[in-house]
């Protein structure tokens, strides 16, 4: 596990012991035992762009705000030049209202939809692929030393998937350090949180790297694409088709790190090999089903 000091050295970290994220329900094991399991919680939320409602999301409940915000940027319905008034949570309700200086609409987008393969079933309004025609990612290098520093203290860091399992994380990162670790249900939730602190705070993205612990699809790289955001990794495979666009918009991207190991099918000429794969300690390989975090 990790110590207190690494954990504080995000920006956000997880909280696992914060109440209401988890409960506790009794179940019985594989010899008639009984046994208390922490499991994760789970609510709806309805995000709403001024008198719009826009989508009813199943999350885990932490950071709303950051969530709504960060969802409507990534469906291109918040664009650079909108100026956001204000942020309204209402806890009882379960809603968020995010308020604009100009009227929106979106109902024609809201017609249009994709269903994606993103656990917690993520969903991609109106012509948010259509907008990477004009995306072009800068060609930032990335140190493998940072990947493997990454790797080692993400992966020790006190979550709530270590605490519960059943969640997915998504962690912003600048060179070595993690700077913001979000957890949800759905990994597009936690990406979606990251992209609205990233607005919210003003946070630059082209020297950023962004880790998940779930597979690289379609959705994780289109998401990592419209942030601005020039390298996706994580412990887990790849999409043929997350690869093909990530190929397209110039987007780094590095699967199956574990331990010394990781692939890149996608930015590999910006890599910069400055550590010895050999002085990384090596994690078992396991056969089957990797992880359970897809």
């Amino acid at each position: 596990m990790a110590t207190q000091d690494n954990a504080g050295s995000y920006l956000i970290a997880p909280m696992p012991a914060r109440v209401g994220l988890t409960r506790s329900v009794t179940g019985f094991d594989q010899t008639g035992a009984q046994i208390d399991l922490s499991v994760v919680e789970e609510r709806p939320l309805t995000i709403y762009l001024n008198a719009q409602e826009i989508v009813t999301a199943m999350t885990i409940g932490d950071y709303p705000e950051y969530l709504a915000l960060g969802f409507l940027r990534n469906q291109r319905m918040l664009g650079d030049d909108d100026v956001v008034t204000g942020v309204d949570y209402d806890d009882e309700l379960q809603v968020v209202v995010v308020r604009t200086a100009r009227q929106t609409n979106h109902e024609d987008k809201l017609k249009k939809k994709t269903r994606t393969s993103g656990c917690a079933v993520g969903t991609v309004f109106g012509d948010m692929m259509e907008g990477l025609d004009g995306v072009v990612l800068p060609a930032t290098p990335v140190r493998t030393s940072w990947l493997y520093a990454l790797s080692a203290a993400i992966n020790r860091t006190p979550s709530l998937y270590l605490e519960a399992g059943a969640i997915h994380g998504t962690v912003l990162c600048h060179q070595d350090r993690p700077l913001v670790y979000m957890e949800d249900v759905g990994r597009h939730n936690a990406v979606d949180k990251i992209a609205g602190w990233m607005l919210d705070e003003g946070v630059g993205p082209d020297d950023k790297i962004l880790y998940t612990t779930g597979r690289l699809t379609s959705e994780m790289v289109i998401k990592t694409a419209m942030m601005g955001i020039p390298v996706l990794a994580s412990r887990s495979g790849f999409t043929a088709w997350g690869v093909e666009i990530a190929q397209q918009v110039g987007l780094t991207l590095i699967g199956r790190m574990r331990g010394q190991r990781f692939v890149c099918l996608a930015g590999e000429d910006r890599l910069i090999r400055d550590a010895d794969p050999a002085a990384v300690q090596d994690e078992p390989r396991k056969s089957g089903r990797k992880g359970g975090t897809g």
